[in-house]
């Protein structure tokens, strides 16, 4: 069940890449900077890329390294 986790966590971050680069209504929905940033607009797309990095990152380790 652990590895689950491991791999959604890997999964959603890849995806807030994705969402960095490609504008489909799947990727849109999952922003992060339109859930807590009032005027979030292309200025504020690159916290998905720097915010999926983390996550995919601390996954790939949770699920490999520890």
């Amino acid at each position: 069940m652990h590895n689950l986790v491991h791999v959604g966590a890997i999964v959603y971050g890849l995806l807030l890449v994705l969402s960095m680069f490609v504008r489909t209504p799947i990727t849109e929905a999952l922003r992060v900077d339109t859930l807590f940033l009032p005027k979030a607009g292309e200025q504020t797309r690159l916290l998905n890329l720097l915010l999926g990095a983390c996550i995919s990152g601390y996954g790939v380790w949770s699920l490999f390294g520890a």
